[in-house]
């Protein structure tokens, strides 16, 4: 594995002599716009093997994405390779369908300490609820970045994240007459302990969200990028892109339903990625991801 490999997939030509904050964010905002958060390895045929060397392979030397243990696994590498103070922390993510947060760890995330300052950093989320910049792990700051305002609260040692969305004007190339506005909404995104964690504690988590019949992973195909003013993502055969705060602090999104022809040359236009197998696009779940 070669870090300057890496810089090159993610196409990054700054410094990285020197371990601060600004070099964090400048690669972490790269990554993300060039690594998508996707799962179609599901649903065409491949299984998502927990290792770091096969997970560099996927994404910097196939130019795929990958989840929360794809992504943040290769950025705890990149950064300490780098020489920045990394810890592998564990979440449970909030689920609406249900209201509650999920029974067990289903999440890996980031924590960089610089100056002896905590920072939270997850490269692994995806689709609106993505952070674009590292989080001060503070309680109760209301942190402004691009894709909205993100929250830390903590309580009894256990920190929930939380984004207040802006409101939506929705356009629906599906129906010319389809035109929608969607109040500003908090919403919970994942609680989180400052435990340590080692990568074989995910195992099991990695396993069950590719198989079991419920998990969202099974259930939708989906493939996100962040882009320089916003977001887009295929979900099944739904081409959805937002840009964010497009006007009066809302989020302008556009969506179109993809025939099984398009899905092929959408994937490579617009999140550059060529699947070695067949994909067979799957939306069986009523959860909205934006």
């Amino acid at each position: 594995m070669d870090i300057k490999e890496y810089f090159t997939r993610i196409s990054y030509q700054g410094s990285y002599d020197k371990p601060d904050l600004g070099t964090l964010t400048d690669i972490f905002q790269h990554h993300i716009r060039a690594v998508p958060f996707e799962n179609l390895s599901i649903h065409c045929g491949e299984g998502i093997e927990l290792g770091l060397e096969v997970t560099y392979n996927k994404i910097v030397r196939k130019k795929r994405g990958g989840w929360c243990m794809e992504n943040n696994y290769i950025l705890s590498w990149v950064l300490k390779t780098l020489g920045y103070d990394v810890t592998l922390l564990g979440a449970r993510v909030y689920v609406p369908e249900y209201g509650a947060y999920a029974d067990e760890m289903d999440h890996l995330l980031l924590k960089v300490v610089l100056d002896d300052k905590p920072y939270i950093v997850d490269g692994g989320f995806g689709m609106v609820y993505q952070m674009w910049e590292p989080m001060e792990l503070i309680s109760g700051k209301d942190q402004l970045q691009t894709p909205g305002v993100f929250r830390f609260l903590e309580e009894s040692g256990v920190w929930y994240l939380e984004k207040v969305k802006r409101k939506q004007w929705v356009v629906n190339h599906s129906d010319s007459t389809s035109h929608n506005e969607e109040k500003e909404v908090c919403r919970q995104i994942y609680l989180f302990t400052l435990q340590p964690r080692d990568i074989e504690e995910f195992r099991a988590c990695n396993i069950h969200l590719q198989t079991a019949p419920n998990s969202l992973f099974v259930t939708k195909s989906f493939c996100s990028l962040q882009t320089p003013d916003g977001v887009r993502a295929l979900v099944g055969w739904k081409l959805t892109e937002m840009k964010y705060n497009y006007k009066d602090n809302m989020d302008l999104v556009e969506m179109r339903n993809l025939a099984d022809e398009e899905i092929e040359n959408t994937l490579k236009e617009k999140f550059n990625i060529t699947l070695d197998k067949k994909l067979v696009p799957v939306n069986r779940s009523r959860l909205c991801m934006f």
